[in-house]
């Protein structure tokens, strides 16, 4: 993956182990000690963002990307032998740029606030427009992004990126609804679930069967539900809306599912494991509020963490869902 934008120059900034005063594990089932290292440590890869959001990670560069949306950049953290690693400026300006994902091509797709936009980076380093507008009027701020194996691009149009001009640009929404929307592979766009305070996050079970949805409306309505919602998936169809597990710390933002179906959310206190069932399983105590985070190394079985200003990680017993 290569961009015109890019920077050469790494910064330099050394993995440290994050002051704890005990595990960085609360245990709350049984069925947690089986997905955990129990000595694990919880690493500072890098500290300096102002937001810290969307990792995705590049197995075949051995890289993460995320976004540092404030601050307009897109950042690479490139991973060396011994599990540390560089981090250098992928784009900048990032078009305030918040979540990203893979497309089954292995392309770069990315949701811009900026632009209020999905974009898909070409491996020459062009950008082309996914999807900017729903029926005539343009969409409020693509927020999260997953891609199917069928190709389609599924993504969560919340108003983040309109409400003011720290990660966006102002604007009145023209989207009556804050929804989640699905590019098919032929390229027609499709609402395909609506009547969210703020959809966040994204997250597909293992067999695609089921699509997680975060509500993150909490964020501005204190008294609103803190949940992720479960929906039933055929065909591009959503169907069997329900209340999946709520956040009891801060709210759910980004997500991802493991290969046992586990979904692992973010939350105030740190990352949320919950079994297939909705059970909380247990957490991950992260000193930052964390926003998402991503499976990477070469097993996928480190877990990179987006949080506040910085970009944590640490290794589990368990790997990501297979994607790209």
């Amino acid at each position: 993956m290569t961009t015109s934008h890019a920077a050469s120059v790494a910064m330099s900034w050394s993995p440290k182990e994050c002051p704890m005063s005990s595990s960085p594990f609360q245990i709350d089932d049984a069925r947690f000690m089986h997905l955990i290292a129990p000595s694990a440590r919880l690493d500072e890869l890098y500290s300096g963002c102002r937001w810290a959001e969307g990792p995705v990670w590049f197995g075949d560069l051995g890289c993460l990307l995320w976004s540092d949306i404030p601050n307009q950049r897109i950042l690479r953290w490139s991973s060396d032998a011994m599990g540390g690693g560089a981090v250098t400026v992928f784009r900048q300006p990032s078009n305030f740029a918040n979540g990203h994902t893979r497309d089954r091509l292995g392309r770069l797709v990315t949701c811009e606030h900026g632009g209020r936009r999905v974009t898909r980076t070409e491996v020459d380093g062009s950008i082309t427009v996914l999807a900017e507008s729903y029926q005539g009027k343009r969409l409020n701020s693509p927020n999260d992004v997953i891609v199917a194996s069928d190709g389609g691009v599924w993504f969560s149009d919340p108003t983040y990126g309109i409400l003011s001009d720290y990660e966006g640009y102002q604007a009145e929404p023209e989207q009556p609804v804050r929804g989640v929307y699905r590019l098919a592979p032929d390229g027609q766009l499709a609402r395909v679930a609506e009547d969210f305070l703020q959809p966040n996050g994204l997250a597909f079970s293992p067999d695609e069967r089921t699509l997680y949805i975060a509500d993150s409306g909490a964020s501005h309505v204190p008294d609103a539900p803190r949940h992720i919602l479960a929906c039933d998936q055929r065909d591009g169809r959503l169907s069997g809306r329900r209340v999946f597990a709520t956040i009891d710390e801060g709210i759910p933002d980004g997500m991802r599912v493991d290969s046992q179906g586990n979904l692992w959310s973010s939350a105030g206190d740190g990352v949320h494991c919950f079994a297939p069932d909705g059970t909380r399983l247990g957490k991950i105590l992260v000193p930052q509020a964390v926003a998402n985070l991503a499976f990477g190394g070469p097993r996928r079985n480190r877990l990179f963490i987006t949080a506040s200003a910085s970009l944590y990680a640490i290794y589990l017993a368990v790997s990501g869902a297979k994607t790209l």
